[in-house]
């Protein structure tokens, strides 16, 4: 059947060759991009899954950087505390020569007394200058601030504070007590009685040495009491009077000092003992809460233990410590706090500082990582105990000139401990939370690359595919609808 007005056959052909074009221009489309999604009609799901893939792919970018950035700022102030480091070993070499007083002159005194002004004031300086982009990283201006400290602290320590809030509370949780080693030479007087001229002769022991006294027919206990204390930095025992002779206790706290004594020679001493003392009968080594004064009596000291903000705290001697990705601090309470009974403290309130470092992708709590950068200035470096490395400078009381050396070389030992500590603190950041983070981050840098392009990336080969065939049907359309077109021209032959 023949019509002119309407061709069916041109209309299908027509609509087929539409479909086959757009088909190409979407494939010719995809191979000039490279993305199989375009526009959101292309994919809607695959859309928001690619772009949020895209977003997180920007952000970890953001991450490494930062990580980078951190890792960069941590090596300047390593720099800077290596120069400290060998300041400070410098300073002890040069206290130790000055403390072999009768081989040196006062001229050359005097002149290890300048090197000194002068290591104090380049350390002092090294602390103000070393700056990451004009931020001073050694002054104590990445340290973390506090207040409403407790009287019972006598010193605290923040290396790492993740704050929720403007301002953090600090409270411990004391469960048990630091204690001395302690014991007792019980005499049964105020005055050591031997006989026919022999000596009464105890061997004592402690932490840091061993000493042995002598002491003959007559000696009070409070002379024996001094000859003792003459040599605590020896021994690191202490010795103080009580009713009827000695009280003998570790000069620090914890399990590892303690007290052991020996007689070595009772000199009839009559009824001469060393025992535990009354809070501690349960902790020396021995069969019988009293010994005979022959035998080997040995008390050890006892770490605190309890908790800080709820959490578990590592004891050490009277310092409670906890360390986790939140809050990293340690408090040593004062010896009467750390003696007393269990119970609990307010001890403290951060109120900010420290270095803050931003090593995820998400901007939150858990995301951020701090590290606190205490000063080591001389005026810092130290501690209210010993004193401070300030105190080794002319005119102080600990100046090797005419200073006390002894305890000149304690700050030495303890600046080097703080600065080495910071050292270690920082260089484990470095390694474990810096390097770790930027190796995490790549590897999810990279899988979220891969997965974002499993979802909009084009595959050429699929396309190139589709291409061929498009064009074929594009052509083969064209051609349907060339014949589509001709065939109403037959209906001529029936008007002739």
């Amino acid at each position: 059947m023949s019509r002119i007005n309407t061709n069916p056959s041109s209309l299908i052909a027509q609509r087929n060759l539409n479909a086959n074009n757009k088909a190409l221009n979407t494939t010719l489309e995809r191979l000039s991009t490279g993305l199989r999604i375009n526009r959101g009609k292309d994919d809607p799901a695959g859309l928001i899954a690619s772009e949020n893939l895209r977003a997180e792919k920007v952000a970890l970018s953001a991450a490494i950087g930062n990580a980078e950035r951190a890792d960069q700022l941590v090596n300047i102030a390593e720099g800077g505390l290596s120069e400290v480091s060998g300041l400070l070993a410098d300073l002890r070499g040069l206290v130790t020569s000055t403390a072999n007083s009768a081989g040196l002159s006062g001229e050359e005194k005097a002149a290890n007394q300048l090197q000194i002004d002068s290591i104090i004031q380049t350390i002092d300086r090294l602390s103000d200058a070393t700056n990451f982009q004009g931020v001073k990283l050694l002054n104590g201006n990445l340290d973390f601030t506090a207040t409403g400290v407790n009287a019972n602290v006598s010193d605290f320590k923040i290396n790492s504070a993740k704050l929720s809030g403007p301002t953090q509370a600090v409270s411990t949780s004391q469960t048990a007590s630091a204690q001395r080693g302690s014991l007792l030479v019980d005499l049964n007087s105020a005055t050591i009685q031997t006989t026919g001229g022999a000596l009464f002769t105890v061997e004592i022991t402690g932490a840091t040495g061993s000493r042995e006294f002598a002491f003959g027919n007559g000696t009070t206990t409070a002379q024996a009491v001094t000859a003792i204390n003459q040599f605590k930095d020896v021994t690191g025992v202490s010795a103080s009077v009580n009713a009827s002779g000695l009280t003998l206790n570790s000069t620090e706290f914890g399990s590892e000092q303690f007290v052991q004594a020996r007689v070595v020679n009772v000199a009839g001493v009559a009824g001469a003992l060393v025992q535990g003392t009354a809070t501690d009968a349960d902790d020396y080594t021995g069969t019988s809460t009293a010994l005979a004064a022959s035998a080997l009596v040995r008390d050890a000291g006892q770490d605190i233990a309890g908790s800080i903000n709820g959490l578990l705290a590592t004891g050490k001697g009277r310092t409670l410590k906890v360390a986790n990705d939140f809050l990293d601090v340690e408090i040593t309470l004062s010896a009467s706090q750390a003696t007393s009974a269990p119970g609990s403290l307010a001890a403290l309130t951060i109120t900010g500082g420290g270095a803050n470092f931003q090593l995820d992708s998400k901007v939150n709590l858990s995301g951020r990582t701090s590290v606190g950068i205490q000063s080591v200035s001389s005026r810092k470096l130290g501690n209210s105990a010993l004193g401070n490395l300030s105190d080794l400078a002319s005119g102080k009381d600990k100046n090797v000139v005419s200073g006390d050396l002894i305890a000149a070389g304690k700050v030495i030992e303890e600046a080097i401990k703080q600065v080495s500590g910071l050292r270690g603190r920082l260089g484990a950041f470095q390694k474990n939370v810096v390097g770790a983070t930027i190796r995490s981050l790549n590897v999810s840098l990279e899988n979220s690359s891969a997965a974002e392009s499993v979802i909009r990336d084009a595959d050429f080969a699929a396309e190139t595919a589709a291409l061929t065939r498009g064009q074929i049907l594009s052509q083969a359309a064209g051609n349907s609808l060339g014949l589509a077109n001709s065939q109403p021209q037959s209906a001529l032959q029936l008007l002739r």
